[in-house]
């Protein structure tokens, strides 16, 4: 049983919430295996594999998988967000991030806003291998979804990630670091500010992200939201 009001709390104040155990660790490890098979699917069809998911990030999981498909309807994900975004909540997209040997950096500083505008929305950072410090789990800083930074830092290192902040822009003595277990999630606003330490381990750390928006609130369109679904209320 969720604590609907300590939810509710935690998210206003700080723009995010951890939730331990979101899912069990079979359900994590059986999304690793399925977003490994998506991605792997995709690079057998195109003439260069070697461009797909070459920042260690593949978008459109739900569009290809049956598995993420009943995944993102999830009643215990829809639980929370019907306590943190609204009562109608539609599914927009979902996306594979992962670090290894090959693909190891530490994500930038940004507020994912930057990366779609139009109304705020809440995504879901799910973790299927166990994510703490030295594998590259999330660092947010509480607050910062009340206010829109600007994103000007250089974004010219073959990383991708093409809107984030400065080096010098955050203060990161005020940030929170969000480790969590397989399974585990952290709930975070649009706006929140965050980034990801590097993954130093030498073995993989793999995350889910879906991403929902409020169904009753009007918003743009996107073209690489084919995916997107009323999973609870009205539209």
């Amino acid at each position: 049983m969720i604590n609907c009001a300590q939810i509710q709390q935690d998210f206003q104040q700080n723009g995010f919430v951890i939730v331990p155990d979101l899912f069990n660790r079979d359900e994590a490890k059986r999304f690793k295996r399925e977003s490994q098979s998506v991605i792997e699917a995709v690079k057998a069809e195109t003439d260069h594999p070697d461009q797909v998911a070459n920042h260690g990030v593949y978008i459109g999981l739900a569009a290809r998988s049956p598995v993420f498909q009943t995944a993102v309807a999830d009643p215990r994900i829809l639980d929370i967000l019907e306590v943190v975004l609204s009562p109608s909540i539609e599914f927009l997209s979902d996306k594979a991030v992962f670090k290894n040997p090959q693909v190891d950096f530490a994500t930038p500083w940004h507020q994912d806003w930057h990366y779609w505008g139009g109304q705020h929305k809440i995504s879901i950072w799910v973790a299927l291998d166990s994510a703490d410090v030295t594998s590259g789990c999330l660092k947010l800083v509480p607050g910062s979804h009340r206010t829109i930074s600007v994103h000007d830092g250089e974004a010219n290192d073959g990383k991708g990630f093409g809107h984030r902040l400065r080096l010098d822009a955050v203060d990161e003595s005020k940030a929170v670091t969000a480790e969590v277990t397989v399974g585990g999630a952290v709930f975070f606003h649009d706006l929140t500010l965050h980034a990801s330490y590097p993954n130093t381990t030498g073995a993989e750390r793999w995350i889910w992200i879906p991403t929902y928006r409020d169904a009753q609130t009007g918003d743009l369109d996107y073209n690489w939201a084919v995916a997107a679904k009323v999973v609870r209320g009205i539209q």
